[in-house]
């Protein structure tokens, strides 16, 4: 009933910089947070940074200063990457976290994820 759809992953050179957005939509009565996971080569997937209903934010020390996460009232998320290092190379998933218009449930939606890679 809800569906997210990623965009904005590409390959950049160490130094460089791109913009993820992700945008939810579906019958979402209200949003509690939005937030960027990211899973490399041979790795677990990991918080990146999320952003609460409130403008709250919350970053994984390996991107604070590097990485900014925003929200619109369009219940689009962006996650503006800057100083790309090689080791941010991984799928980047977008995530939901929302009360369902239809049940009232608490549930979270995931997208479908993009791949950054940072080569030179």
């Amino acid at each position: 009933q809800v569906q997210l759809v990623e965009s904005g992953g590409g390959l950049v050179q160490p130094g460089g910089s791109l913009r993820l957005s992700c945008a939810a939509s579906g019958t979402i009565f209200s949003i509690n947070a939005m937030g960027w996971y990211r899973q490399a080569p041979g790795k677990e997937r990991e918080l990146v940074a999320d952003i609460t209903s409130g403008g709250s934010t919350n970053y994984a020390d390996a991107v604070k200063g590097r990485f900014t996460i925003s929200r619109d009232s369009a219940n689009t998320t962006y996650l503006q990457m800057n100083s790309l290092k090689p080791e941010d190379t991984a799928v980047y998933y977008c995530c939901v976290e929302y009360l369902s218009l239809v049940t009232m449930a608490p549930t979270t939606s995931w997208g479908q994820g993009t791949q950054v890679t940072v080569s030179s």
